[in-house]
Order: structure tokens, then sequence, then C-alpha cells
């Protein structure tokens, strides 16, 4: 049976996987048919480059993607296309159907990394202001110490 997986490389907690078509018995790390793609997670948001032709070549002859891989298939739109193409859809019906899925989801991350945006900037603000407020509290010390030193003094 074959199957697509990730093969990992990188290095010790800097994972880096790429996509490959292999025999279900190999390691994972091990001999694979072919390339189609990689997948770095290390990146905000995950960098995922896929061959979609080659993609489709293998799932059309019966290769069996993994969860993950499925998951990767999926947001690229790989599996749309594919379910089309089982369905007799002709080519340009599936490109049309492809282009409005990709318009939608373009939106989806672009909303995403906004709100993600966003968060980073108010935990950012308020770890700001955090370290405003303990400042503030020192400067304060420091007076109430030098004042305290100054009436000391006067005595």
């Amino acid at each position: 049976m074959v199957k697509l997986r990730l093969r990992r490389d990188g290095r010790t907690h800097r994972p880096f996987y790429h996509v490959v078509v292999a025999d279900a018995r190999s390691p994972r790390d091990g001999r694979f048919i072919e390339k189609i793609g990689y997948y770095n997670p290390m990146q905000e948001p995950a960098e995922v480059v896929l061959d979609h032709e080659l993609a489709l070549k293998w799932l059309k002859q019966g290769a069996q993607p993994t969860e993950t891989v499925r998951s990767l298939l999926s947001k690229e739109g790989i599996l749309l296309k594919f379910h089309l193409i089982k369905k007799g859809k002709s080519s340009e019906e599936i490109e049309k159907a492809y282009q409005e899925w990709k318009v939608q989801s373009d939106a989806r991350k672009e909303n995403a990394l906004k709100v993600l945006n966003e968060k980073k900037a108010k935990v950012k603000q308020a770890l700001l202001e955090k370290e405003k407020e303990k400042r503030a509290k020192i400067e304060s010390r420091i007076q109430s110490k030098k004042s305290a030193s100054a009436d000391n003094s006067e005595n």
C-alpha cells in the first residue's frame, strides 16, 4: 500500500517535514518514492507548499494520506479537486469551484491572521502597562526615600 505522509527533517526542537509518497512498510524517515512538497510548522502561520498535480496523480492511483497529510491537502484545496474529479466534473467546473473556494479560504486566513495580530498587540500593550506601573512604584519609593533622607539630614 502506498501512503502520502510526512518525512521529518530539521534540527532538534525545530521540525521541518517533507510530504512524500512512500510504501507503508518503509520507516518514517526511510525510503520514499517521490517528494510532493513540504510543511514548515515553525513559521507563523505554518508554511505549506505542495505540488497539486503530483498529489492528485497519487490520489488517483490510490495512495492513502495520513491524517496530518489529509489535513494539509484539505487546507490547500487538493482534496476538493480530487472529490470533484471523482464526481466526474469537467476541468472548467473544477477550476471554477477551486477559485471560489480559494477566495473564501484566503479571506478566512486573513481574518485569522488579523485576530492573531490583534491578540499579540493586546498582550504587548498589557505587558507595557504592567511595566509602566512597576516603574512608577519604584520611582515613588525612590522619591519617598530621598525625601525621608532629606528630612533626616535637616534634623
